[in-house]
């Protein structure tokens, strides 16, 4: 692939048509031989999992209906239209009441993250043995009363699981009579804190592998309408390796789809004594016997609030875009207590006998020491949807279609791939999609970022400054399933930007296709830089690294993309 001019454009683009050959509604025997052909190349390339099947099925309006899938909300919700979807912004991991370190009603959850401009939001109290034992079945009323409450936020219920040998994870179904059932199932056979401490590590790595396909078996036996999984705060202990990752992905790609790009508890970053005074992220720690031996120093921090794994251009994340592997990045508040809030837990509360905390009351007292944002307050996950509907979210997410920010970076974004020169309206590829393309067929990205013009929580408007095209070669499955790096990564453009309004609408040429790629975008107000780890020559301008004690939160924002795969046919 060669790398040729780029440019300003004025470019509209929308959702496309999609082969038959990424079309898995169509059984493979009635395609014909040219389609069959290419459908077994992309399984074979890893690009036609479940996750890169749904970016393609999905990525035009009205293709969920046309496959007749059910949708439970029909009236119109928030989001903002971009590019012929409606973009919802959402936080997947928020505890309440019901988690042993939290202290919210669900309601009060979501009627913040509802007022900070969510469309969704799914609970995700703590795995435990007294959760395991009522908390699944008691949170479950206050859930379908939020939702009757709050008919414009979709409100999904899920819990933290305790990933048996490894960190935490989002889990998550669509509502339905079996909820309850299949998350307190999940939860009893497959949650670390309750299996037997003399486990070894690769029996709790089966079971995590287990655990996953349970879900996606509840979702073939109908149970439930969907089931996702996304791992949180992934470097914090360095306890997730690279091998379990991507054997949680490999055990069911329509489940396992992704992990935090960023994670939640920003604000424990806040220099005293103002605040904590903290890491970002409560990402403080140091390698123990537990953690994989081959991560960095660094990996134990975060780089511009988000994810060593995410933040490396060439590494972990990218590690896994270069097999084809659909893997997918958000962000979310992890709100345990609230930063500035004056309430406390209901005094005299029995978590152990009660399964949750009596319904807090007000203090007076201002919390300067804890961690984290109300849901929305800070950080958001942007999913490109059909519809609103639990459904057109799940689908979303589980297609990539996903754009991640801080701090309200940015209002809104389009990025698309398509053959150069195409100047019609409603074609391109989709974030999260697959474009096939003859050999030697030029394509080019273009990007349409809204820019921001009205004040953020912290009350200042912020300004995008610069935005880095990164691409990476697909070099396929890899020999050692503990590798973390993708030499063949790079940031290869980036565009100053210098307007403070408006739309900026920028074109770059991907030059001549010779072998398969992929292109994700990244965008920042350009106060705290440095190169990245894999040394300037890859990222000379990436985020740089957040020192505990001195890590503001609002003094660096960032935007990325999930990414675009370009294929031969």
């Amino acid at each position: 692939m060669g790398h040729g001019h780029d440019h300003f454009v004025e470019a509209t683009t929308s959702g496309n048509d999609v082969p038959e050959a990424l079309d898995l509604s169509i059984p493979d025997s009635e395609l014909s031989p040219a389609d069959n052909s290419r459908r077994h190349f992309l399984r074979g390339a890893g690009l036609l999992g479940a996750g890169a099947a749904a970016a393609s099925v999905l990525a035009r309006p009205g293709a969920a209906a046309a496959a007749g899938l059910p949708h439970t909300h029909d009236h119109v919700g928030g989001g903002s239209a971009k590019g012929g979807f409606s973009w919802l912004a959402g936080d997947h991991h928020i505890h309440t009441q019901y988690s042993s370190d939290a202290q919210y009603r669900v309601l009060d959850q979501a009627k913040h993250g509802h007022a900070y401009g969510l469309d969704w939001l799914v609970i995700t109290d703590h795995g435990s043995a007294t959760h395991a034992k009522i908390g699944v079945d008691k949170v479950n009323p206050d859930i379908v009363k939020t939702r009757s409450e709050i008919r414009d936020l979709l409100t999904f219920q899920g819990l933290e699981w305790n990933i048996p040998g490894a960190e935490h994870a989002t889990v998550f179904v669509h509502p339905g009579k079996h909820e309850v059932d299949v998350l307190k199932r999940f939860e009893n056979a497959y949650d670390g804190s309750l299996l037997p401490a003399t486990n070894t590590a690769a029996q709790n790595e089966a079971l995590a592998i287990e655990g996953i396909r349970f879900l996606g078996e509840q979702v073939k036996a109908r149970k439930v309408d969907g089931a996702l999984f996304l791992a949180n705060h992934p470097a914090r202990r360095g306890i997730d390796s690279p091998h379990e990752i991507r054997n949680w992905r490999d055990a069911d790609p329509s489940v396992a789809i992704g992990f935090e790009g960023a994670p939640g508890h920003q604000a424990a970053g806040i220099p005293a004594p103002n605040g904590r005074g903290g890491a970002r992220g409560y990402y403080d720690n140091n390698p123990s016997a537990a953690s994989f031996p081959g991560y960095p120093l660094e990996s134990y921090r975060t780089w511009g609030g988000f994810d060593w794994m995410t933040a490396t251009v060439g590494g972990l994340w990218d590690s896994l875009l270069a097999e084809g592997k659909a893997w997918w990045i958000t962000v979310n508040s992890d709100s345990h207590v609230v930063y500035l809030d004056q309430s406390d837990r209901g005094p005299g509360s029995d978590f152990e006998a009660n399964g949750k905390y009596d319904d807090p009351v007000y203090t007076c007292k201002t919390l300067t020491t804890a961690g984290d944002f109300w849901p929305g307050y800070y950080g958001r996950t942007n999913v490109g949807s059909t519809s609103f509907s639990y459904r057109a979210v799940m689908d979303g997410l589980r297609a990539g279609r996903v754009w991640v920010d801080h701090g309200r970076l940015i209002k809104g974004l389009d990025a698309r791939v398509r053959q150069t020169g195409d100047r019609r309206r409603h074609t391109g590829t989709p974030l999260g999609g697959v474009l096939q393309v003859k050999r030697g067929t030029s394509t080019e990205l273009t990007l349409d970022i809204d820019l921001q013009d009205t004040p953020n929580w912290a009350t200042f408007i912020p300004r995008l400054k610069r935005v880095d095209v990164i691409v990476g070669t697909v070099t396929g499955p890899v020999a050692n399933k503990d590798a973390f790096t993708a030499p063949d990564t790079r940031v290869v453009k980036s565009f100053e930007i210098s307007r403070t309004s408006g739309t900026v609408s920028v074109s770059f040429d991907l030059g001549r296709l010779d072998k398969p790629f992929y292109v994700r975008v990244r965008g920042t107000d350009g106060n705290r830089t440095q190169p990245g780890l894999m040394g300037a020559g890859v990222d000379p301008y990436g985020p740089k690294l957040d020192v505990a004690g001195d890590a503001d939160p609002w003094g660096d924002l960032w935007f990325y993309t999930n990414p675009i795969w370009v294929l031969p046919r």
